[in-house]
């Protein structure tokens, strides 16, 4: 039996949690003597801790993230009534600020705040030596990445065919957003660039395609993120996947033209734009070229085969419903294929909480701990944003209408505007914006457009079976049939299999076998 696990609930099954690898890559010689388990915020903590006391620890690890404090919260609860000699240690993000504030704080044995890659072996030294911490709440220090084993060995062959796979080059950010914990990340720090690309090198030839890169400025050190994207552009491999997220006003010539190189598909940039108002990300401390922003974005759409996945934030200090309408008319014109409306978290630590008067921000007391009010937005009007927010997900972004979506401003007139109404007439028609099928949602989406947009019949039946051919869908839903002439599919779309990732059904490439 181990004497220790690390564990923690992560969002989904599919992640894997790469904290809780760096956590054993570094515990030295007690790595032998320990086990990852990871479960899901989906599992009941009753269920979750019946498997970790099946391990017998005499040492809990446990990451704590925004989406998981409430289950950890009871989970840890539930431990401590079982078995209260088991000694917890909890680290994580949302444990490390505000930390006396919280119940999990109170529940804990041990507290490590910050990265505590080096920090965890240390503790769990002194416990299993009988010389535990003098302090419930240990403050780790900055590691350095030079001095971190690398994580990339602790993917298993599981992990490796049904999980995303992250790797990093970087820690920390050079801005100063106040919405963001990376804020408090300064300076950034680079891993040794040749090991990191020889672990890369071992995970390709352990078979993995999918890389979802954390840095939260990939394109940071120029001369770092074109050896990387050079590393892999010269290992090309079919079915490739690569994710970063990008600074977007910092692409200079000498990146563009190996990411131009790369096939369609391959690269997928996560862009920041978050606001295009210069007031609203003076009040956030955001300094951003929005002029560059967008010759940037034109030149991933129009000479690139990118998938570019942008980001706009709900709900900041001094941004108005109409103000973020001219901003997402101004994204739409740019033309990514996915725009995440995100609603503004107040995440522990971060400073943004300097607003809350001035701007009369109230949040929601549970994680997420998303924005309910402002200054400037209700909370009726906050709570239509929130479902705009989740139908775009599932209409705008999906890749399931990337063709019909356009028809719903196609006479001319706000994107916004547009679809704010699509989505009010969604929730009025259903009462709910989850557990839509997608069958469903096409028979909204036809009468919307006819009944209420005006558009004709055959024209947004076409669109949206065009839609449903690009993801390799074999059949014209029923409500569209009577509007489609009887042969509605080539033979060549009959051999196509369904796309299965948003990527895919935006670009209309069939999913591998």
């Amino acid at each position: 039996m181990p004497d220790i696990v690390l564990a923690t609930l992560n969002a989904k099954f599919i992640h894997a949690a790469f904290g809780l690898r760096y956590l054993r890559a570094n515990l030295g010689e007690l790595r032998v003597r320990s086990v990852i388990a990871e479960f899901d915020i989906n599992q009941r903590p009753l269920d979750i801790a019946e498997r970790i006391l099946a391990l017998a620890p005499r040492i809990l690890g446990l990451g704590v993230y925004i989406w998981n404090a409430t289950a950890t919260t009871e989970l840890v609860a539930l431990l401590k009534r079982i078995q209260p000699e088991l000694t917890m240690v909890l680290g994580g993000p949302e444990i490390s600020h505000e930390t006396e504030a919280q119940e999990l704080a109170t529940l804990a044995d041990y507290v490590i705040t910050g990265e505590a890659d080096l920090a965890f072996a240390e503790v769990c030294r002194g416990l299993l030596a009988g010389s535990p911490p003098a302090q419930k709440i240990i403050v780790a220090p900055l590691p350095d990445p030079a001095q971190l084993a690398l994580p990339y060995d602790e993917y298993t062959g599981a992990d490796m065919a049904h999980r995303l796979v992250y790797v990093e080059a970087s820690r920390g950010c050079p801005f100063e957003c106040e919405f963001c914990l990376s804020s408090l990340d300064i300076p950034v720090r680079q891993f040794p660039l040749e090991p990191f690309l020889a672990a890369l090198d071992g995970l390709l030839a352990r078979g993995v395609r999918h890389f979802k890169f954390v840095d939260r400025t990939f394109n940071l050190n120029l001369a770092v993120s074109r050896r990387i994207l050079e590393f892999f552009h010269a290992r090309p491999r079919p079915d490739l996947f690569l994710h970063f997220e990008m600074i977007p006003d910092r692409l200079p010539d000498g990146l563009r033209d190996v990411i131009a190189r790369f096939p369609p598909g391959t690269l997928q940039f996560e862009v920041g734009v978050q606001t295009f108002n210069p007031a609203v990300a003076a009040n956030i401390s955001r300094r951003q070229d929005n002029a560059r922003l967008e010759e940037n974005l034109r030149f991933l759409r129009g000479q690139t085969g990118v998938h570019v996945h942008a980001d706009l934030i709900v709900g900041l200090p001094g941004e108005t419903v109409e103000s973020f309408a001219a901003g997402f008319d101004r994204l739409i014109a740019l033309r990514p294929q996915e725009i995440q409306v995100g609603i503004l978290k107040r995440l522990r630590g971060t400073p943004i909480r300097r607003h809350d008067a001035a701007w009369e921000m109230v949040y929601s007391p549970r994680p997420p701990y998303e924005i309910l009010r402002n200054k400037l937005i209700d909370f009726a009007t906050m709570q239509r944003l929130r479902r705009f927010a989740r139908f775009w997900d599932l209409i705008g972004n999906s890749g399931n209408f990337v063709e019909t979506t356009p028809l719903l401003w196609a006479g001319g007139g706000s994107p916004f505007a547009a679809f704010w109404r699509l989505s009010d007439w969604l929730f009025a028609q259903t009462g709910r914006q989850h557990a839509i099928a997608l069958p469903t949602l096409v028979g909204l989406i036809f009468r919307y457009l006819t009944e209420t947009a005006g558009c004709d019949g055959k024209r947004a039946a076409t669109s949206l079976q065009r839609d449903n051919e690009r993801c390799g869908r074999r059949e014209a839903p029923p409500v569209l049939r009577p509007w489609l002439p009887p042969a509605v599919r080539s033979a060549a779309l009959a051999a196509r299999h369904r796309s299965s990732s948003r990527q895919e059904r935006h670009t209309g490439r069939p999913a591998a076998p």
